[in-house]
């Protein structure tokens, strides 16, 4: 083991998402929000790796875009061990079992965050925020709703996307979330655990020709039609 990945086991700290301070709610579905997973002391390290994305939403995390501390804190995050403690709070046995499929955001455009339920190839998504400070009330701020038509409708505190913030739910019916439009910078590694190695291929796939195409037409300066997988997860 190198000795940045031996580090790592300081930077995300498992004991944080169960700790007393943990939001932890199983109803209307399971979701739990813990803070300060991240130490301090790597926020430098993690904003100069944080890969400089072509394309707003989410795309696909791609190891030779990120710096050394980021792709290190994939490979925690991702972790048989710290996906077993997240699967714990949602009341999932052994999370780790399922495959992964990882996107990262660096910015959003405001038709972002419409409210959805996540795909039923997804077991449970976990978002890692890395933003120094979010001082925006609202906009750009997760939220766990009761339905999916209404943003006020909440069932916890909203959740800003500041800097080692870490919010993770299993996906139902009525797993409803999204957030306020918001336009600019938002750092954000997710982490979806699926239900096949065939749905990770598929995304997998989706995802690289989503990039691509983002790529091509902001070299035309064009505007891209969002196609629906794009769409709803941007969280």
């Amino acid at each position: 083991m190198t000795s940045l990945a031996m580090d790592a086991k300081r930077w995300l700290d498992t004991s944080a998402i169960k700790s007393d301070d943990t939001l932890v709610n199983h109803q209307p579905f399971p979701f739990f929000v813990a803070s300060d997973v991240l130490t301090k002391e790597m926020m430098p390290s993690f904003l100069k790796d944080f890969p400089q994305l072509k394309g707003a939403g989410y795309l696909p995390y791609e190891k030779h875009e990120c710096g050394d501390s980021i792709n290190t804190l994939i490979e925690e995050f991702t972790h048989p061990e710290f996906a077993d403690a997240i699967g714990e709070n949602l009341g999932i046995e052994k999370l780790s079992q399922y495959p992964t499929y990882v996107s990262i955001s660096r910015t959003l455009k405001k038709r972002h965050g419409r409210i959805h339920t996540d795909g039923k190839s997804k077991i449970a998504t976990a978002l890692l925020y890395l933003n120094p400070e979010w001082t925006l009330d609202g906009n750009g701020c997760l939220r766990f709703l009761k339905r999916i038509d209404d943003f006020e409708d909440t069932v916890a505190p909203e959740v800003p996307p500041s800097y080692g913030t870490l919010a993770a739910f299993k996906r139902a019916e009525n797993s409803f979330h999204g957030h306020l439009p918001f336009e600019g910078q938002r750092l954000v590694i997710q982490v979806a655990w699926l239900v096949s190695a065939a749905d990770k291929e598929r995304k997998a796939k989706r995802g690289k020709f989503s990039y691509k195409l983002k790529q091509l037409m902001g070299w035309f300066g064009g505007k891209k039609k969002e196609d629906k997988e794009d769409t709803v997860t941007q969280m």
